[in-house]
């Protein structure tokens, strides 16, 4: 199924669901609305950003908003996204941290193991996408660390291609957030994905990790889309809303991502500043409005 029928039924069960539960914002039917005929691209949200709401208030959020996802959940959670007929655009919990990572191969083994666990996990629910993380460098040289990666990925990545599953390196800034982080640049990333010349490698372009790091946001995006399986956004500086109070210029960063012909998935990461739930939503729907085209 294509991602533009799955946005088409997605809109349809969550304007059902906006008929059977009471609106606690306003604006879900805009926010419905500007989705209609809209890019190929489906809407997430990453869980861990709304932490104040269960996950299951959290699925209601999204799907009266019209997304068609949450993200960074795990298989202990995946039932609850089922029931609410969400899907869960981006797996996580394989990876033991963001610190351990393939990047050092020290951790190889144990990281191995728990991903090839979790491939088979992230397939037999029929799921797609696996995160994984470089973590820190610990005085690696980037070419040494781009070496040990590719190694270690190299020992999982048949598995992953033969059960349909996509690993997804994220690109962490090492500037404000992640000290010492070894995919802190893209272009460390694409290399990446270049070497190991698989459709089931893909890299997650965090666009606030990565304006964050180096600009240049759009020409990346052009030039290295074919390595980009999936995006964050938030607002910089702060990781706020996407509002006017922050750098990025996200419809027209929305727009380059389109062009593309990218059809995976753009989920919300921003860290909401309002201190209701109700501006928290209004927030989320804002954003999604935003990343709209």
């Amino acid at each position: 199924m294509s991602r533009t029928e799955l946005n088409r039924r997605a809109l349809m069960r969550a304007a059902a669901a906006g008929a059977m539960l009471p609106a606690f914002y306003p604006g879900m039917a805009r926010a419905q609305e500007a989705q209609e005929g809209s890019a190929a691209y489906g809407h997430s949200v990453a869980r861990w950003t709304f932490g104040s709401l269960e996950l299951p208030a959290l699925c209601d959020l999204a799907k009266r908003i019209g997304l068609q996802a949450i993200d960074l959940v795990g298989p202990e959670d995946w039932g609850t996204l089922k029931a609410a007929g969400l899907d869960s655009s981006m797996c996580n919990g394989a990876e033991p941290n963001l610190t351990d990572g393939f990047a050092d191969p020290q951790f190889h083994g144990d990281l191995v193991e728990s991903y090839r666990r979790h491939i088979d996990l992230v397939a037999d629910a029929g799921y797609r996408n696996l995160i994984l993380f470089s973590g820190n460098a610990r005085d690696i040289d980037p070419g040494r660390g781009l070496a040990n990666a590719e190694a270690g990925l190299k020992e999982i990545l048949g598995q992953a291609e033969d059960r349909g599953v996509v690993l997804t390196m994220e690109l962490l800034n090492s500037k404000v957030d992640h000290p010492d982080y070894m995919a802190d640049n893209s272009a460390w990333g694409v290399e990446l994905c270049r070497r190991l010349g698989s459709e089931n490698f893909r890299l997650l372009y965090d666009i606030y990790h990565m304006q964050i790091m180096e600009g240049d946001v759009i020409r990346t995006i052009r030039d290295s889309h074919d390595c980009f399986g999936h995006y964050h956004t938030a607002g910089v500086p702060g990781r706020h809303e996407l509002g006017e109070a922050q750098e990025l210029r996200y419809p027209a960063i929305m727009r380059a991502i389109a062009e593309t012909g990218f059809d995976g998935y753009v989920a919300q990461e921003f860290i909401p500043t309002s201190e209701t739930p109700d501006d928290a939503a209004a927030a989320l729907e804002e954003a999604v409005r935003i990343c709209t085209v």
